[in-house]
């Protein structure tokens, strides 16, 4: 079967660096961190007291108070995200059937603020019930993807994608899958995650995920360093365009690059930690590169999942060099995860939006925060420790792996006619 190909023609970014698109690529490039003290609750009692938040996020900048009222932080910051992204696109024109167009966005967790809120004020009352009539709209993962398609009028495919930390990644290759296939000629799809609560931080902590480095939050977040304690919690989203080629091409839209392929697959191995051989990283790696008809060789850089935990960035370097094999040596690696923490659900999409950006300006964005190599990884693989570095990136791929045993990967490529 002849599937068709698939482009990027918008993208829209709110992440702990930037407020937007271009703000949040200057600062990957410039290697800046977004970890902080936490601001949103009393984390004074914590075991960890820091997070990569948002910053300068006031959502009724986008929308009134009432409408903000009636979605969780999660929503506002997919919307947000969103309204970047189809502006972009120039997705309003006539020329647009929107019947056509879908919107396929995830979350690993959704609304745990609101559902803390909720129960807490129930727990502090006399028993009787009191809920808010939008604590379950306001809750369930799927209701962002059901927002922007009211906010927009899009009536194609709508649904949401849930695999923990690999969810966004997983919805932009539904999506992908959708356009290919011809059931849609347009889809909306990334991901959005906001879990900086008391709830968030205290069960990442109850399970000993999260570093722990309060004295130093900026440099907390150093994946690939021997000194690794954990990662250290972000929030945001980022949301791309995918677009059938001809459809985007005969409507005049403007062309990032192309999604090449994409691949999923299962550890089958533990809960939480990743395979220790990196089996489940490797396949999906492998799978990518079937799926897109490329080898190995083929790509230039590599967006790691790259959490800083102790196993996990061992287990997927493992998996690298033994897909890559020799051409891991002349590929750059890096996680930006360092600068924008790990803000689960959403991670996926906004680390291939990083891809693009690769891609379109041939500059690897670093891994900050290096400061004892790790015996365990090959000094001979360019991690891009500490600044970003020029060259050219024909194609890049990106990891994403999720409590779970969940594995996904997305490879974006240059355009070409």
């Amino acid at each position: 079967m002849q599937t068709k190909r698939v482009v990027v023609t918008g993208i829209g970014a709110l992440t702990p660096i930037g407020n937007n698109l271009n703000d949040y690529w200057t600062n990957l490039k410039a290697g800046v961190s977004g970890a902080n003290p936490i601001t949103l609750f009393d984390a004074s009692k914590f075991k960890t007291k820091f997070a990569c938040e948002l910053k300068n996020f006031d959502p009724l900048q986008f929308m009134d108070r009432k409408e903000a009222r009636k979605v969780d932080r999660f929503t506002q910051i997919a919307l947000v995200c969103a309204d970047e992204a189809v502006a972009d696109a120039k997705l309003s024109g006539e020329d647009i059937n929107k019947d056509r167009v879908g919107v396929v966005f995830a979350s690993g967790i959704g609304g745990l603020i609101t559902f803390q809120e909720e129960v807490t004020n129930f727990a502090k009352g006399d028993g009787t019930p009191r809920f808010n009539p939008f604590f379950i709209p306001k809750m369930i993962l799927d209701i962002a993807a059901g927002h922007i398609s009211m906010r927009h009028g899009f009536r194609g495919p709508n649904f949401a994608v849930v695999s923990a930390c690999a969810s966004s990644t997983n919805a932009m290759m539904e999506a992908f899958n959708l356009i290919r296939l011809g059931k849609a000629d347009v889809i909306v799809t990334g991901g959005a995650e906001s879990v900086v609560s008391e709830a968030g931080v205290g069960g990442f902590n109850a399970m000993k995920a999260l570093s722990e480095r309060n004295d130093d939050p900026s440099s907390a977040s150093r994946p690939y360093d021997k000194d690794r304690d954990g990662f250290v919690m972000g929030e945001g989203g980022g949301c791309v365009i995918l677009e059938e080629l001809e459809h985007a091409i005969k409507r005049g839209a403007h062309i990032y690059c192309e999604l090449a392929g994409a691949g999923a697959t299962a550890d089958a191995h533990h809960i939480t930690a990743p395979h220790p051989e990196g089996l489940g990283a490797k396949n999906v790696m492998l799978s990518a590169l079937d799926d897109a008809g490329m080898t190995a060789k083929d790509i230039d850089y590599i967006n790691t999942h790259g959490t800083s935990t102790p196993l996990g960035d061992v287990a997927e370097v493992k998996a690298i060099t033994d897909v890559f094999g020799e051409h891991a040596f002349n590929l750059n690696i890096s996680s930006t995860k360092s600068m924008t923490g790990h803000c689960l659900g959403a991670a996926g999409v906004i680390e291939a939006i990083a891809c693009i950006m690769s891609v379109v300006h041939n500059v690897v964005p670093p891994t900050i925060n290096h400061f004892t190599d790790d015996p365990e990884l090959d000094p001979r693989l360019n991690f891009t420790f500490h600044k970003a570095q020029e060259r050219t990136v024909n194609a890049a791929l990106s990891n994403t792996f999720g409590f779970g045993g969940h594995n996904a990967c997305v490879i974006v490529k240059k355009y070409s006619a």
